[in-house]
């Protein structure tokens, strides 16, 4: 038997019989199995989604070669949706302003006048506004006057005071104190005058109002404190009017024991300009503010290179507050529109439609051309710095001072309303980067507002009382370099022993 047949063959002989012949090449076998997968029963295609992509995945294997024509499948589904599209019109690019960069004060004030002339609120917000004031320590002026006789003069010293009415009261304010430390005789400022002496012992500073340090020695800060808030008055003309005014303020104010509020209201037409801000006046509004511009500031907005961007300056809280903005912000904090009003401010820009909203919150809105009559204002209408000391005196007797744009005038009013009330500012300082995202907000309900504005009354309630920092000034912080702080409970029974 051969070795490699063990099966009798029937003829009894044992041949090799040779393998079997494959059918199909290797490669044949391979795709026959690939071909024979099935999925699962249970893996199926139900929905109509499945069943596409079952179908054009069971194409895709049968018909490799597809693959080569795919980008030119695409290329041709490009060309033939581009086709579609006019070549003349570029694509649209929709930009959307940052919230609070654009001015909708109008339309938010549209959209709350309803649910605010229906607030019935009763509380009396004058009241209620300073809920951190008396905590049993407060502070009074502790000036103490020199009473022995003046030493020989070392000199004389000659200040020109530069500015408005607020800088010239700085210069003066810190001409005398420099005039004390370095005991030489103050010539008293001709705010014009511009010839030198020919006396060799005369020192000659212009301009003068910011010259001398915050941070001074304490004798030359008593100086200070004693000519700003003791010696320095007004002359006897804008002093009487100013009284006068005032008395009339308290009568407007009958409902409420006499006490108004006082707003310094920056949106003159220069301010406005200045700012570079963007309201709703249109082309008119452009052309008025770039006009402006020019006049005041020759070239200097109009340099090459130099780009302004309204939205952002909103955004950070630069822009000045437009009337109908303040009456919303006051409506907000609780005072309704039985409250009494000083307006200080010059010539409101578009007044006839910028002043026509806030009348209408506040019918007892009142000015000093409203509340004096045209002889009364002449001999001062032609001087800002008569006006503005005329404002000053009205606003420093107010029981609340609202201010909404920084500068000279409310920082020494602050200052001065502390001294005159134990430490106290008793003004409103809105958050102006917090109001252009509020008033930028179409969503926002009366109730929602009104909330948020008395939480912001809330801060400047609690920062009435504040010290002197470093490099703060004296003008604006009097405690503690003016003031001396007190017990009231101690005061009190001193008061009730005696």
């Amino acid at each position: 038997m051969h070795a490699y047949n063990r099966l009798p063959s029937s003829s009894g002989h044992s041949t090799p019989s040779p393998p079997q012949s494959p059918l199909r090449s290797p490669r044949y076998n391979r795709l026959s199995k690939s071909r024979s997968v099935r999925f699962p029963a249970t893996s199926q295609p139900r929905t109509l989604a499945q069943r596409f992509a079952w179908i054009l995945l069971s194409v895709l294997l049968r018909r490799q070669g597809i693959f080569l024509f795919a980008p030119l499948i695409y290329i041709s589904g490009m060309l033939l949706y581009m086709g579609t599209v006019s070549f003349d019109v570029g694509p649209i690019i929709t930009h959307r302003p940052a919230p609070g960069s654009v001015y909708r004060s109008p339309q938010l004030y549209a959209k709350l006048r309803p649910e605010m002339d229906s607030d019935n609120s009763t509380v009396d917000a004058m009241s209620t506004v300073w809920r951190h004031f008396h905590k049993g320590v407060e502070w009074r002026p502790c000036i103490k006057n020199s009473s022995g006789g003046l030493p020989e003069s070392n000199g004389y010293l000659l200040v020109e005071a530069n500015g408005g009415l607020n800088q010239q009261r700085t210069s003066i304010c810190n001409a005398v104190a420099v005039a004390g430390y370095l005991n030489v005789t103050l010539v008293i400022p001709n705010f014009h005058y511009h010839s030198i002496w020919r006396d060799p012992r005369v020192v000659r500073i212009s301009p003068f109002a910011n010259r001398l340090s915050m941070n001074a020695p304490p004798a030359v800060q008593r100086l200070r404190c004693l000519a700003n808030y003791e010696a320095l008055r007004f002359s006897h003309p804008i002093l009487d009017l100013g009284e006068k005014l005032v008395a009339r303020m308290k009568e407007k104010s009958a409902n409420t024991s006499g006490k108004y509020i006082s707003v310094h209201l920056r949106f003159e037409e220069d301010m406005v300009a200045f700012s570079c801000c963007v309201y709703d006046g249109g082309d008119k509004e452009k052309t008025d503010m770039d006009i402006a511009r020019e006049k005041g500031w020759r070239g200097k907005f109009t340099k090459p290179g130099r780009i302004i961007r309204p939205g952002a300056i909103r955004l950070n809280g630069k822009c000045p507050l437009t009337p109908l903005e303040v009456g919303l912000i006051l409506r907000g904090m609780g005072f309704n529109k039985y409250t009494a009003i000083y307006l200080a401010s010059g010539k409101i820009y578009n007044a006839e439609n910028n002043m026509a909203p806030l009348f209408k919150m506040f019918p007892l809105l009142q000015t000093k051309e409203m509340l004096a009559s045209e002889e009364e204002l002449a001999p001062f209408k032609n001087f800002s710095s008569r006006m503005a000391a005329i404002d000053y005196t009205v606003c420093l007797y107010s029981e609340v001072f609202v201010t909404t744009q920084g500068g000279n005038f409310p920082q020494i009013l602050m200052g001065h309303r502390r001294y005159m009330y134990g430490g106290h500012s008793k003004t409103i300082r809105p958050d102006k980067r917090k109001l252009a995202l509020l008033f930028d907000n179409p969503n926002i309900g009366w109730k929602s507002f009104k909330r948020q504005l008395l939480n912001m009354r809330g801060h400047s309630d609690s920062k009435g009382i504040e010290i002197k920092r470093p490099n703060d000034s004296i003008y604006t912080f009097p405690c503690p370099d003016c003031m001396c702080r007190t017990n009231k409970s101690e005061d009190s029974k001193a008061s009730t022993a005696t």
